[in-house]
């Protein structure tokens, strides 16, 4: 098994707090900046002074928007500890930072309803093989037992949740704990270290019980504790330190503390299972791959702060970093150092250099992205990590009150971006808009608050175009004629063309049957230029699509006939021909791929229709216990908000993905409604 740490002082270490939305995670990092001496007191999230969520934003919709770094130490232990978002809509925050953590501490409370929520963290720490501690928070508000709490997060869990203290109580009333391991009791003391002392004789049974089984989960590891169990032979304390600790590392049980961040309960007991349980460098640089016996660096987020210009927090993972030092990036592109500094949410303190484990902020790194891995080798190392946002699920499109700040917005935007790689940003050519994508209506809210406060650019949003389409039912034959003499040379083309509708899906097709030379060869593409042109906008107001058009007749004249003129007769028949064909606008419906806890399921069935949806089906989502796949068709006017009651019916967590499927008609109060929307006047 594993060696304890003990008194041995270890490298700087990396440790992601990370939960459900409003489970404490802010709280518990100020409650461990306060037990560390980092900050003077601890604040309370509601006074609005706290170290992390101390953006303007955060502060406003009181909720984390993103990762915040704060370093201490503790023991003689420098720690850095990142507070992760906790609602999904902010969740690609993580991302970059967790790869690069040597431990995560899960924080998470006896609400049932934030399991599913739990569950997403759970399973994104999974795929990263990371390590954690569970932080059961507000445990003096907790009804159920603190087992039967287990019991009821362990689903979240694909590995075993391990008690590792219970609850003393007096009266009803939490007032300490008991360390399963160490056997001995704590009486919290508000905003100081808790009290020793002895276990009550009333909770002894309880106590024994409790550790037996804690052992019971180790012993599934441990052959030689197994047999000391059967034996009934007690186990030295040390052997059980070093089993916790070892399967901890490796990610065979998460060891599970009790406390109440909001008094600083319970802080100091889960600040030594870090120091002396939670991996370090060395096991994350093999976790990850980074190459041995040069400098390794991680870019975990990046920051455009007001007076200190672009800030890259990284992990050193190897070596040594000194301020001014060159690094490569993976594509061999050098980029030099200016600033090495150690991070308390929005201060930093400047530092000459940093060693293997450290955590800190690098200046003016302007060609180094979030995610990216930087190396003093030669030619630089390949990427340790690959950022793959998911998909986005809200978007409007934005343009400044003042045509002045069009540049001056995009070079925000592109800043914002930097610090947010989840965020999309594209031109739709076709409605001329400028759209932004984004995870939800409050992700994209905080990124407009952003653009309106920190940069002082005043915008106007609203939803994006539909990129609606229009097609004929019917075919039309149509001469067009263009003739205008005004001195000189004059204007002329005659064209005849016969228009007919396509199958769905099929596009634009020209042909010509021209005999006889009645319309010149070099006109002939001419009429087809006209002819596109003209399908970019058509009588409903919108592009043409799964039309076929065929020249079939005309006539020139040898001094007066030109290019344009002919473009203009072939426009002319075009827009005289397709008010006869019975235009009809077409809709683009999708393919949405809904993810939902099962219990909600019903109530996503139910939503399905009401946005003109229509059910293909549903089943249990594969490996993930408890959530299921939920599979439709919808229209793309119906999905521009369906996230926000997504969200609502599964308490913030549900997701979905869309893919275009087909266009289909749309005709009635629908379709006059799209019309009038784009401008269009016709009937």
């Amino acid at each position: 098994m594993g060696t304890r740490a003990g008194g041995r002082r270890t490298g700087p270490k990396c440790i992601a707090i990370i939960g459900p939305f409003a489970s404490g995670k802010t709280t518990l990092l100020e409650a461990i900046l306060a037990r560390t001496g980092a900050i003077p007191r601890q604040n309370p999230v509601s006074s609005g002074s706290t170290v992390s969520d101390h953006s303007p934003e955060a502060r406003a919709h009181a909720m984390s928007v993103e990762a915040t770094f704060a370093s201490t130490e503790f023991m003689g232990e420098q720690l850095t500890f990142v507070d992760c978002p906790g609602s999904i809509e902010f969740a690609f925050e993580a991302e970059p930072v967790l790869a690069a953590c040597d431990l995560a501490v899960v924080v998470a409370e006896a609400d049932e309803k934030k399991i599913p929520a739990l569950q997403l963290i759970m399973r994104k720490l999974d795929d990263l093989a990371i390590p954690r501690i569970l932080f059961l928070n507000k445990v003096d508000r907790a009804v159920a037992g603190v087992r039967e709490t287990l019991k009821m997060l362990q689903p979240a869990s694909s590995m075993p949740l391990l008690l590792r203290q219970i609850p003393l109580r007096k009266d009803g009333v939490v007032i300490g704990s008991i360390d399963l391991a160490l056997e001995r009791a704590y009486i919290y003391r508000e905003y100081a270290e808790s009290e020793v002392a002895e276990i009550p004789g009333d909770d002894k049974a309880r106590e024994l019980e409790a550790r037996f089984s804690m052992l019971e989960t180790l012993a599934d590891h441990d052959d030689h504790l197994m047999e000391q169990l059967l034996e009934e032979i007690e186990p030295p304390k040390d052997a059980i330190f070093d089993d916790l600790s070892a399967d901890l590392r490796a990610g065979a049980v998460t060891p599970v503390l009790i406390g109440t961040a909001e008094k600083g309960n319970g802080v100091l007991r889960l600040l030594k299972a870090i120091r002396h349980d939670a991996p370090d460098v060395e096991a994350t640089r093999k976790r990850l791959g980074a190459p041995e016996g040069q400098t390794v660096v991680q870019v975990m987020k990046t920051i455009h702060t007001a007076h200190g210009g672009k800030l890259s927090v990284s992990r050193v993972l190897s070596g040594q970093l000194a301020d001014a030092a060159e690094l490569c990036l993976s594509n061999g592109d050098t980029t030099k150092v200016s600033g090495i500094y150690r991070m308390l949410g929005k201060d930093q303190l400047k530092q000459t250099s940093a060693k293997a484990g450290e955590t800190v902020a690098l200046g003016k790194l302007d060609n180094v992205k979030t995610g990216q891995t930087l190396s003093s080798a030669k030619g630089g190392t390949r990427p340790l990590t690959a950022l793959e946002p998911p998909q986005p699920v809200f978007a409007f499109a934005l343009r400044p009150k003042e045509r002045k700040d069009e540049v001056k917005m995009s070079a925000a935007i592109q800043r914002l971006a930097e610090e947010d790689p989840s965020l999309s940003l594209r031109h739709n050519q076709d409605s001329a808009e400028t759209v932004l994508s984004g995870h939800g209506e409050m992700h994209l809210r905080v990124v407009r608050e952003r653009l309106e406060g920190k940069n002082q650019i005043p915008i106007e949003g609203h939803a994006p175009a539909v990129p609606y389409r229009e097609t004929i039912r019917k075919g039309a034959q149509q001469r067009g004629r263009h003739k205008k003499q005004s001195g000189g040379h004059g204007q002329f083309g005659d064209v005849v063309i016969e228009i007919k509708p396509l199958p769905r899906g099929t596009g634009f097709q020209f042909s010509d049957t021209i005999t006889g030379g009645v319309v010149p060869k070099t006109y002939i593409q001419s009429v087809e230029t006209g002819i596109r042109d003209y399908l970019k906008t058509g009588p409903l107001g919108f592009p043409v699509v799964d039309v076929a058009v065929n020249l079939s007749d005309g006539s020139y004249h040898a001094v007066d006939s030109s290019d344009m003129a002919f473009q203009m007769a072939a426009k002319l028949a075009m827009k005289e021909g397709m008010a006869a064909c019975s235009p009809v606008l077409l809709e683009p419906v999708m393919k949405v791929e809904i993810v939902t806890p099962s219990d909600a399921t019903s109530k996503i069935i139910a939503l399905i229709p009401q946005r003109r949806g229509q059910i293909l089906g549903y089943d249990a989502r594969p490996d993930w216990p408890g959530w299921d796949v939920v599979e439709a068709t919808m229209p793309q006017a119906e999905i521009g908000d369906l996230i926000i009651e997504l969200r609502s019916a599964t308490a913030g967590v549900a997701s979905y993905k869309a893919a275009f499927d087909h266009m289909a008609e749309l005709t009635g109060r629908l379709a006059d409604e799209a019309m009038n929307a784009n401008g269009n006047k016709a009937a």
